[in-house]
C-alpha cells in the first residue's frame, strides 16, 4: 500500500494554503487506508469520528430519501468528507461503499478537534470546506423538498385531469352512437302527420324541460319512485322501451308531461315521437356532461398557472389573497379528498390587496396546508378551517386543523431547517423553513399554536410592505 505523500496533499485545492508543517502534522496524525470495490466504510448512525482525504477512486453515500434508498452523492478524489472542524453532527445519516478500489486518508476526530487550537490554517481551510458542504447539502435537499412537492401535487392533477378526461371520452363516445341513430328516427319523423301547432307545443314542452334552471334535485329514492310511475304510463300506453322513463326522469318528466303529449299525436305515432324525444333528451345530457368536463379541466388548467404565476412578473404585486388559498386547495383537491377532510372557509372578503410575490405566497399555502393534511391522516378524516381578518395594519390568514397535535417538546423546532415530524422519507424538513424565509421576505409573521385536536398557524401581512 502507498502511504499518502506531503506532494499528494499539497496539490489537493482545499489544502493549497496551509503550510508544510500543518500538512506533515495531518499525515503523522493520520492513517492511509486502501478498500477493495464494494466494501462499506459506515454504515447508516455509525459514530461520525473521523475525517477522510480521498486520493484514489469513489465511494458513493447512499441515504433514505422518500422511503428508498438512494445515491446521494459519490466522493471523488481530493475530496475532503467526513467529521470536519466545529460540525454538529454526531452520527451519519447514511452509508459510504467504495464504487471502485479506493485509497484514502483518515484522521480521528479528536487530532482534528487538537488541530483547531495548533493550526489555524488548516482549520480555516477544513471549516472552509464544511461551509461549503452545508451550502451544497441545504441546496440539494431544498430542491429535493420541491420535487417531492412537485410530485404530490403532480399526482394529485392527473388525477384530478383523468376523471374529466374520462367523461368526455366516454360522452364523445355515447354521443357517436346516438347520432348513429338520427337517420332512422328522422325517417320515422318524417312520416308523421303530426298538425305544426301540435308540433309546436312539443317543441315548447322540451325547451322547457332542457332550459330549466330551477330543476328539482330528487333523492335515489325520489328518481326511483319517478322512474316507476313514468313506466307505468309508457306500459299503459304500449310503449315497452322502458330506457325512454330513464331518459327523460333526467330532465323532470312527469306523467302529466306525457299526457300532454298524448294529446299532441295521434295514436299510434306516440312511440315514435317519444323515441325521438328520449334520443334529443340524451344528447342533450351527454353534450351537457362534456361541456362539465372540458370546463372542469379549464379550470384546473386555470388553477396550475395561477398557482405558478407563469404570466407574471417577478415584483411583489398587489394581490387578493383569498385566489392563491383557492387555487391551492384545487391543486391539492385529490389529496383532501382522499383524506377524507372537509374544509371550511371563513373569509373576510372586504380585505384589502396585499403587495406580495404571488407564487411564493402559494409555496407558503401549499407547506401548510400540505402538513395540516398529513397530520389528520392518522385520524382517517379531518376538518381543515381557513379564516381571514383584518389585524388593525396586517392582513391575517389561520389554518386550523384537528389532527392530534404537535409534541410540546418539538413545537419550538419546527420552523428549524431539516427538522420534521413526519416519518422517514415523507419530508425533508425544509418546508416550514422555507415558509419562514419568504413570510420574512414579505416583512410578515407565521407562529404557531398546538394543542391535541387543534393546531394553527398564523400568517400575517403587513399593509404598507414595511
Amino acid at each position: 500500500m502507498k502511504n499518502v505523500t506531503l506532494e499528494e496533499l499539497k496539490a489537493n485545492p482545499t489544502l493549497q494554503t496551509v503550510p508544510d508543517e500543518q500538512l506533515e502534522w495531518l499525515l503523522a496524525n493520520g492513517q492511509t487506508i486502501e478498500v477493495e470495490e464494494g466494501t462499506r466504510l459506515f454504515e447508516i448512525g455509525d459514530p461520525l469520528d473521523k475525517t477522510t482525504i480521498m486520493m484514489d477512486g469513489r465511494l458513493r453515500i447512499c441515504a433514505e430519501q422518500n422511503g428508498k434508498m438512494r445515491e446521494v452523492f459519490v466522493v471523488k478524489p481530493q475530496a475532503v468528507t467526513g467529521y470536519l472542524p466545529f460540525s454538529r453532527a454526531t452520527n451519519t445519516f447514511g452509508y459510504a461503499e467504495a464504487i471502485e478500489k479506493s485509497r484514502l486518508l483518515q484522521i480521528p476526530k479528536d487530532k482534528i478537534n487538537e488541530a483547531i487550537k495548533l493550526h489555524y490554517e488548516l482549520t480555516a481551510a477544513l471549516v472552509h470546506t464544511m461551509t461549503s458542504r452545508v451550502r451544497d447539502f441545504t441546496s440539494q435537499q431544498q430542491q429535493n423538498e420541491k420535487m417531492f412537492a412537485l410530485g404530490k401535487l403532480s399526482a394529485g392533477l392527473a388525477h384530478e385531469l383523468n376523471n374529466p378526461a374520462s367523461a368526455i371520452s366516454r360522452g364523445a363516445s355515447s354521443l357517436h352512437s346516438q347520432i348513429k341513430n338520427l337517420p332512422a328516427i328522422f325517417k320515422e319523423v318524417a312520416a308523421l302527420n303530426i298538425a305544426p301547432e301540435k308540433i309546436d307545443t312539443i317543441n315548447q314542452i322540451l325547451i322547457s324541460k332542457t332550459h330549466q334552471t330551477d330543476r328539482p334535485i330528487l333523492s335515489m329514492m325520489q328518481r326511483a319512485d319517478l322512474e316507476d310511475d313514468l313506466t307505468d304510463w309508457l306500459n299503459d300506453h304500449g310503449i315497452k322501451d322502458f330506457n325512454i322513463a330513464e331518459n327523460i326522469a333526467e330532465f323532470g318528466f312527469t306523467t302529466e308531461d306525457l299526457e300532454h303529449m298524448n294529446n299532441c299525436t295521434p295514436q299510434p305515432n306516440l312511440g315514435v315521437v317519444l323515441d325521438w324525444m328520449s334520443n334529443y333528451l340524451l344528447q342533450e345530457k351527454m353534450v351537457s356532461d362534456i361541456k362539465e368536463a372540458s370546463g372542469r379541466i379549464s379550470e384546473l388548467v386555470s388553477s396550475v398557472k395561477n398557482f405558478t404565476h407563469m404570466d407574471r412578473d417577478t415584483d411583489k404585486q398587489l394581490l387578493d389573497i383569498h385566489a392563491g388559498i383557492r387555487n391551492t386547495l384545487t391543486m391539492l383537491n385529490y389529496k383532501l379528498r382522499k383524506g377524507n377532510i372537509q374544509v371550511q372557509e371563513d373569509f373576510d372578503l372586504k380585505l384589502p390587496l396585499v403587495k406580495a410575490l404571488a407564487g411564493e405566497l402559494n409555496q407558503v399555502w401549499t407547506n401548510i396546508i400540505d402538513n395540516a393534511i398529513d397530520a389528520m391522516e392518522v385520524n382517517g378524516s379531518g376538518i381543515l378551517t381557513i379564516r381571514t381578518q383584518l389585524d388593525r395594519e396586517f392582513v391575517c390568514v389561520y389554518i386550523k386543523d384537528n389532527g392530534p397535535g404537535i409534541p410540546e417538546d418539538m413545537q419550538s423546532k419546527i420552523f428549524d431547517p431539516f427538522f420534521t415530524t413526519k416519518d422517514m422519507g415523507k419530508g425533508t424538513g425544509l418546508g416550514l423553513d422555507v415558509v419562514t424565509r419568504i413570510i420574512r421576505q414579505h416583512n410578515g409573521t407565521v407562529k404557531m399554536t398546538s394543542v391535541p385536536g387543534n393546531t394553527e398557524f398564523t400568517v400575517c401581512f403587513p399593509l404598507t410592505d414595511n
